[in-house]
């Protein structure tokens, strides 16, 4: 690791470098594609890995979903005229996915890049919490094994940076250290995680659900053939879909986990410490990650997060109660400084042969902010800004209750929404089934909020403290004597949170994602 950096060292860094970006579309992708482009035109070559039929689809899908965005303004500013030029010059779209061996790339684009590749960032997931479990197990975990294997063949490689999430933790209590997950471990006691045997898990329930579904449609006869068979296909795939939800959940909670997301980027790690041999990696753990704060555009972001659905339903006046404990810590980070933390590391640990270091991007020891900054900030800003419905009337603000507890929000929907539902099942069943499509409807609805709280509501108490002795250590390393050098802050203790909420993250969730 370097002893000392500044923004000089960073910025010639990336000069005459080809750096490999998966995940490119996303959030964080995007934010680091821009800031590389913009403080290091000399960069050789950006190599974008996407989901794409050819490399024409995977070049539209780059110029339409990446560089067009508002994000690369202030690049297209800098250069003019001349930008697209140089972007061609600069960024290679490949069509491919990670969950294929060789990344779905054909043999000599594979062997050309593993000659001229400097750098692997690995930001691909799949991120949603619910997600199948096959699915989440291809991109999370087989992903990395399957950049690893490229990894080994880049004969130039100084770096395999890869981005995880702070929760693979868990939900403990207490400091969380900033340390690999060993094989094997799992947050339940006396439980021994095998990814070996997860994998073949997925494959044998998909086997046995295939087997009992063939079964089930030849035994059933239709006049319609085709119409049936359409029918069969869409019930099977339904009935995969919702068979693999469950089952990543199930599998999660087995070991300790709380959702399928978490659990599948653990298990990413822990295969990245196996199959990396001599290579230097890093990994960079974020906790929830908000928008921009700084450059090259504050507020910019994409996706909601859970501490968005606040500000959504305030704004729009249709949210009247929320779970979260005000009192309680939320860990987030903007995006802009998880960037400049792994542009850092990368720089720090760049040809470190053998170098596994993990790094949580975090904010709640050095500066914590609670559930409260968010909501007084929020109700600060609607009240000096209030928002205007399609009619030109202001929009009230009204006060929004927060259930402190998940038992106190299950009493509430017990009396609110459980009991009149049972109370419409009865009627129904009186009226035989006069009020059935409203009863299902209603009964859909509720399940589903329950099941949301089931899912996401872990998040709204955590309890925990991330450590990020290893991140201090690294900021230390960092001169902030310069305005270039503060283009690189990382630093959560210089985020004024209240004026951060107030006026840069708030009014870009209404900018961006409240439309």
């Amino acid at each position: 690791m370097l002893d000392a950096m500044d923004a000089a060292s960073i910025i010639g860094y990336f000069k005459g470098k080809s750096v490999l970006v998966t995940g490119a579309t996303g959030f964080l992708g995007k934010i680091l594609v821009e800031k590389i482009m913009r403080v290091q035109p000399d960069v050789h070559k950006i190599y974008l890995l996407v989901r794409a039929m050819d490399e024409p689809s995977a070049k539209q899908r780059v110029q339409q979903e990446v560089i067009d965005t508002e994000l690369f303004d202030l690049l297209r500013e800098k250069h003019g005229k001349g930008f697209q030029q140089f972007v061609e010059e600069k960024v290679v779209a490949l069509a491919g996915d990670i969950i294929y061996e060789n990344l779905g790339l054909e043999t000599p684009m594979l062997e050309a890049l593993a000659k001229e590749i400097d750098v692997i960032v690995n930001i691909a997931a799949t991120t949603n919490f619910y997600g199948r479990y096959d699915v989440s197990l291809d991109v999370n975990v087989m992903g990395v094994k399957h950049l690893c294997q490229f990894a080994k063949q880049c004969a130039n490689l100084k770096m395999l940076m890869h981005v995880s999430t702070a929760f693979v933790s868990g939900f403990r209590e207490g400091l969380i250290l900033e340390k690999p997950i060993k094989p094997g471990e799992s947050l339940r006691e006396g439980t021994y995680l095998d990814i070996d045997a997860e994998l073949r898990l997925v494959r044998e329930v998909k086997k046995e659900l295939m087997t009992a579904m063939n079964s089930n449609s030849s035994s059933s006869s239709s006049s319609d053939k085709d119409g049936d068979d359409a029918h069969n296909n869409n019930n099977k795939k339904k009935a995969e879909r919702t068979a693999m939800k469950e089952l990543g959940l199930q599998r999660a909670r087995h070991f300790g986990w709380s959702n399928t997301y978490v659990f599948t980027k653990a298990m990413g790690e822990v295969l990245l410490g196996q199959l990396r041999g001599d290579i230097p990696v890093v990994i960079m753990r974020p906790s929830i990650i908000t928008s921009i704060r700084e450059d090259p555009a504050p507020g910019w972001m994409q996706g909601t997060r859970t501490i968005d659905t606040i500000i959504i339903g305030y704004a729009k006046q249709n949210l009247s109660c929320f779970l979260a404990n005000l009192n309680f810590v939320m860990d987030v980070i903007p995006g802009d400084m998880v960037v400049n933390a792994m542009m850092a590391a990368m720089v720090a640990h760049s040809g470190d042969k053998g170098a596994q270091v993990v790094y949580h991007s975090t904010s709640s020891l050095r500066n914590p902010a609670t559930y409260n900054v968010l909501y007084q900030s929020g109700r600060r800003h609607f009240y000096e800004n209030p928002r205007v419905g399609k009619d030109g009337k202001v929009i009230p603000t009204r006060e929004m209750y927060f259930f402190p507890t998940i038992a106190r929000f299950h009493l509430y929907m017990i009396f609110t929404y459980k009991i009149p539902l049972e109370i419409l099942h009865l009627v129904n069943l009186l009226l035989c089934g006069f009020f059935s499509r409203l009863y299902n409807d209603l009964n859909r609805k509720y399940k589903f909020v329950m099941h949301l709280v089931d899912v996401y509501g872990p998040f709204a108490f955590f309890k925990g403290c991330f450590d990020d002795m290893n991140l201090e250590r690294l900021r230390l390393t960092m001169a902030m004597k310069t305005p270039e050098d503060r283009m690189f802050n990382f630093d959560p203790k210089t985020i004024d949170w209240d004026d951060y909420f107030t006026k840069i993250h708030i009014p870009g969730v209404l900018k961006y994602l409240c439309k």
